[in-house]
């Protein structure tokens, strides 16, 4: 039996993850953890929801599909990185990352 293979990320789960992404800033850096604190000292740099995109998710996406880009993820990937990066970030820092958006919450944003 051949599986079917997954679909590429939607227009949702891009919006989605924009919205994610914003929101995680929004929680790393109420708790303190500018970038300095995570990545590099020297100076306070606060999250964006570009930084947590280019600097948390993507890499993490890189590590576990071997895909360079968001465009390229399938609609499983970005479910799966999500869960792995909220664990690492609940578990080592102790900060708890948003639900993964979903229709309700996309609209209010």
């Amino acid at each position: 039996m051949i599986e079917p293979t997954e679909q590429q990320r939607t227009n949702q789960q891009n919006r989605a993850l924009h919205l994610w992404c914003r929101q995680l800033s929004d929680c790393l850096n109420e708790a303190g953890l500018d970038q300095r604190k995570m990545l590099k000292a020297g100076i306070d740099v606060p999250w964006n929801e570009q930084s947590v995109k280019t600097t948390l998710f993507k890499p993490l996406l890189v590590a576990m599909t071997e895909k360079d880009s968001t465009a390229d993820a399938n609609t499983k990937e970005f479910d799966k990185v999500c869960a792995v990066l909220t664990r690492h970030l609940a578990t080592k820092l102790g900060v708890t990352a948003p639900a993964w958006p979903d229709a309700r919450t996309r609209g209010r944003e």
